[in-house]
């Protein structure tokens, strides 16, 4: 069941996304008023915008029902990384609460990961796809969008923390739920090693195999150059072989990993 799940918060990212980006689609654009007397719509009306939310809404509405009546012995997990809250599916309020949360633990890690690559500014045009969802958003000072990360994951899960607590009788002293949201947060920064890691892997291939000049690879080279801008003071190539991508997937992995086990060892030992 979890691979469904996950291919199905797929699904509902491409609707989000979709939902997002239409209004750039020119051909949804309104007719001019001179022509509104002489053309008529030559098919039927396009699709708003608003039914795109509303076919999202209806498809976490009927994962729920599945999950209720197909798996009613299965426990949903949110993996937050540091915690994992479960859900059991032979509860339908539950279960309805799960499909909307996973999507939203989706939707969470997939702009976390755009913020990243809003941060690192890649060339035009690859870079407008980046723009698209986050919106307004790509154009706030770097400050602001190095911490909406934390920020966002803060105030998420401090508001969660009451629906949880309460399904899974966890304390609610005010005090320690801010420390989890916190610990939560602060986690949240673990998820940029997968696009950093994208990033540099096929910057290390495209430095040993030739893919052609699309703006895509123009975008991988710049942007992986800028991560692995404070390694060029080490002296770190050989001939023709440089060795500084291979060393800052290590050190990303293994920072992310030491992280990741630092936070969750906090995390448990926060009074419960």
């Amino acid at each position: 069941m979890a691979y469904v799940d996950f291919i199905l918060n797929l699904a509902g990212l491409l609707l989000w996304l979709n939902w997002r980006s239409i209004r750039f689609d020119p051909l949804v654009k309104r007719t001019p008023a001179t022509l509104m007397g002489t053309l008529r719509p030559a098919a039927p009306k396009k699709l708003r915008r608003w039914h795109l939310l509303a076919f999202l809404a209806v498809l976490l509405f009927l994962r729920a029902v599945a999950y209720r009546w197909l798996a009613p012995f299965w426990i949903g997990k949110l993996d937050l990384l540091v915690t994992a809250p479960t859900f059991r599916s032979d509860v339908f309020g539950r279960m309805l609460g799960f499909s909307f949360l996973s999507f939203g633990l989706t939707l969470g890690v997939f702009y976390i990961g755009l913020l990243f690559l809003s941060l690192l500014a890649g060339p035009e045009p690859v870079h407008s796809l980046v723009k698209i969802p986050l919106g307004r958003v790509d154009g706030w000072p770097r400050w602001a969008r190095g911490l909406l990360p934390f920020a966002a994951t803060v105030l998420v899960w401090l508001a969660l923390s009451w629906p949880l607590g309460w399904m899974q009788n966890l304390p609610a002293a005010m005090p320690l739920r801010i420390e989890q949201s916190v610990v939560v947060g602060l986690a949240g920064y673990v998820i940029w090693k997968f696009p950093a890691g994208v990033l540099l892997t096929l910057h290390l291939l495209n430095s040993y195999i030739y893919f052609g000049r699309h703006p895509f690879w123009k975008y991988v080279n710049v942007t992986a150059q800028k991560m692995l801008s404070p390694l060029k003071r080490f002296p770190l190539r050989a001939g023709r072989v440089d060795f500084a991508p291979v060393l800052a997937l290590v050190l990303l992995f293994l920072a992310a990993e030491g992280a990741g086990r630092g936070l969750n060892l906090l995390y448990t030992r926060l009074p419960f």
